[in-house]
């Protein structure tokens, strides 16, 4: 009776000789004859069989077909030989992310650019404005006031150091470092990664803002070293105008009428003064990276867009003056290209207030229709709330507050008919930014329990984003290697994010793309064109210069070439 070890002689020799020697199918046919009146088990008959029909048809096939057949599309040539590329390199996370860092990647549309710098970024910041740190909450302060007699050198409170100190002792210098991020953190009873994430901000807020510029230069700097091209950073101008007027005036639900009156009374220098340090932060960026001289740094051609930022968590009053500042903001700055509701979704008046806040986002969506929203909705998980208090963000900042984009949307099952509203938004083209660590470290959700396959299953489109890239001490590159480890993505499906988070920016102007979240057809004016082409016909050139969005669509196909070519 022959053993299995000999079977899988056979087998591994059938695999190495199928369909080259006439001679082996001979002596296969034989071998089967003799092991058969041998009285083989009824397994190994079968197997014998089902391989002898395999060589049959195989040398048959070898003797008749053409030399290897070269695919008529180089486009798919190439695109195959880049999934193999990926599937060879997941077997090691550090060729992984080699992989990744140089794949394209399009645009980082979830960003918040205080959480996007790093804690060493805001030590060596607080040291040049002279702040101070409270070592018992590892956060920095204001200097006491200068006196006459040396009012180049503000001292510090009792109990306090001088945030120089961090320089020359390293325990603090790595105590603020942890303070600022997820570095190091371990929960504990009553403070969980949801408390720590949420309280960095507060510890470094005093840090001047006249660094902007500098923290755009940083952010730019680290998309561009991972073949990034595109960011939406959101930011919060100041607003302190308004914020007065809200103040003065209270809450009363005639929107119409309090929007008349903050307009009345005037917010033209919040909106001044916003415009203004927008102005300085892109020149100093611009200064940093050398961007007029022939030594520009790559960082130069990132793409940078804002969404102004309105904090959920104070008044009705507030709120609405804040939101009414933005949609003002965005109709003349067009750097500002949408908006965002911040902090957490879980706080008591975000989630009191938040079916009212989605009103006044659809009063306000009626009156400037060509502003963008884009919106934090379903960052929650049973536990961190009530049941109840799961039942319909998402539903109602889609329907309601006419979200375009919804940030993380982690609780999309929990919510009622869920899967009626993934329909909906799959139809309507509601694209979902995922950020797959900041989901984990904040809400301890990831794996299975997240629904980043689930929106993939229902069509909904989706793209990674990092969130608070400097908080979590991750880069884009690391959600693509957690991506793909976690849910075993193949080329095509990155590919297929990175287009959609490419067709889903508020960039100005009609897409690349015939059909929304389509990738295979280009919109007519370029029909004829292949983006590989170094150069655009006549009627596509025209297209482009006239459509920002579609420009950068097809910038990212000529990367896409590039990079597909190189491998």
């Amino acid at each position: 009776m022959l053993s299995l070890t000999r079977l899988q002689d056979y087998r591994t020799t059938a695999y190495r000789r199928a369909g080259n020697s006439p001679q082996f199918l001979d002596r296969m046919n034989l071998k089967m004859r003799s092991a058969t009146s041998n009285r083989l088990r009824p397994l190994q008959i079968v197997f014998f069989a089902a391989l002898s029909f395999y060589l049959s048809a195989a040398s048959a096939a070898a003797q008749t077909v053409a030399p290897r057949i070269v695919p008529a599309n180089p486009s798919a040539s190439l695109e195959k030989r880049a999934d193999l590329n990926l599937q060879a390199a997941k077997a090691n996370p550090l060729a992984l992310r080699h992989f990744l860092l140089t794949m394209p990647k399009g645009a980082d549309l979830h960003n918040h650019l205080s959480g996007a710098v790093y804690a060493e970024s805001w030590i060596r910041a607080a040291v040049e404005d002279h702040l101070c740190v409270d070592p018992q909450k590892n956060a920095f302060t204001q200097p006491l006031p200068p006196t006459p007699a040396d009012a180049s050198h503000p001292s510090c409170a009792a109990g306090q150091l001088p945030a120089s100190e961090a320089l020359h002792k390293q325990t603090l210098y790595d105590a603020l470092v942890d303070a600022f991020s997820m570095r190091s953190f371990v929960p504990s009873s009553g403070f969980s990664g949801h408390d720590q994430f949420f309280a960095t901000f507060s510890r470094f807020r005093e840090v001047d803002n006249r660094h902007f510029g500098e923290w755009i230069d940083e952010v730019a700097t680290r998309a561009a070293s991972q073949n990034e091209q595109y960011l939406e950073l959101m930011q919060t101008p100041a607003d302190k105008q308004a914020a007065d007027i809200a103040h003065d005036l209270g809450w009363h639900n005639d929107m119409a009428s309090l929007r008349d009156e903050i307009l009345k009374r005037g917010i033209a220098e919040d909106i001044s003064h916003a415009k203004s340090a927008l102005d300085q932060a892109e020149a100093l960026r611009r200064q940093r990276e050398h961007c007029a001289d022939s030594d520009a740094a790559p960082a130069c051609q990132i793409e940078v867009r804002y969404l102004c930022q309105v904090l959920r968590g104070f008044s009705p009053e507030t709120v609405f003056a804040q939101t009414l500042f933005c949609f003002e903001l965005a109709s003349v700055d067009p750097r500002y290209v949408g908006i965002n509701f911040v902090m957490p979704e879980d706080g008591y008046t975000s989630m009191n207030d938040y079916a009212l806040q989605m009103r006044m986002l659809g009063f306000l969506h009626d009156l400037y229709p060509k502003i963008h929203i884009s919106l934090h909705a379903g960052e929650l998980i049973p536990g961190l709330v009530p049941y109840e208090g799961l039942c319909c963000h998402i539903r109602q900042a889609v329907e309601q507050a006419h979200a375009e984009r919804i940030g993380h949307g982690v609780d999309i099952m929990y919510e009622d008919r869920p899967h009626e509203l993934l329909k909906q938004m799959a139809a309507q083209h509601v694209m979902v930014e995922i950020s797959l660590t900041s989901n984990d470290v904040i809400l301890g959700v990831s794996g299975k329990d997240h629904p980043f396959p689930i929106y993939r299953q229902f069509h909904v489109p989706v793209a990674l984003a990092t969130d608070d890239e400097g908080v979590s001490r991750i880069d884009l590159t690391h959600e693509y290697v957690r991506a793909v480890e976690t849910y075993n993505l193949t080329y095509s499906d990155l590919k297929q994010m990175v287009r959609t988070g490419m067709e889903h920016t508020f960039l100005s102007g009609a897409s690349l793309w015939a059909a929304a979240d389509v990738f295979t057809r280009l919109a007519p004016p370029c029909a004829k064109d292949s983006p590989a082409s170094a150069k655009p016909s006549s009627p596509c050139q025209t297209f482009l210069n006239a459509n920002e969005k579609a420009r950068n669509q097809w910038l990212l196909e000529q990367r896409f070439r590039a990079f597909e070519s190189s491998l």
